[in-house]
């Protein structure tokens, strides 16, 4: 089962400005792309391949129909707060890098300043 995820101002659809694609793209975010989703600078990304690292450092889930921006913003946090390269060392996150951190980083902050929220499907 996939899981891709996507920014949005709704609940209930994928809704982005013209505004809101171009900080995704002008943040030159690189990220894994699914079937449905991009590779971050469309402000999509595979939540599958990150869904365990994600949930390590922030406690959160990706595994939720919607995750509202008050949310995002917490995961922002924790992923700024944490150590990419002492974080690898502890965990096993299989197929992932440190600088999947630092891409991830970058989503969460456009989402944040955008007051965007995710929606997540798989």
């Amino acid at each position: 089962m996939g899981l891709d995820t996507f920014a949005s101002h709704s609940p209930h659809d994928i809704e982005l400005t013209d505004e809101d694609l171009h900080a995704f793209r002008e943040a030159n975010i690189e990220l894994c792309g699914g079937i449905f989703s991009g590779n971050g600078n469309d402000g999509s990304f595979r939540g599958k391949v990150y869904v365990i690292m994600i949930a390590d450092i922030t406690g959160q889930s990706l595994f939720k129909g919607w995750i509202p921006p008050e949310t995002v913003r917490e995961i922002y946090a924790a992923l700024m707060a944490c150590d990419p390269h002492k974080d690898f060392r502890e965990n096993d996150w299989y197929g992932c890098i440190p600088k999947d951190i630092l891409e991830l980083r970058k989503f969460f902050r456009v989402c944040s300043e955008r007051n965007l929220g995710l929606l997540n499907s798989g």
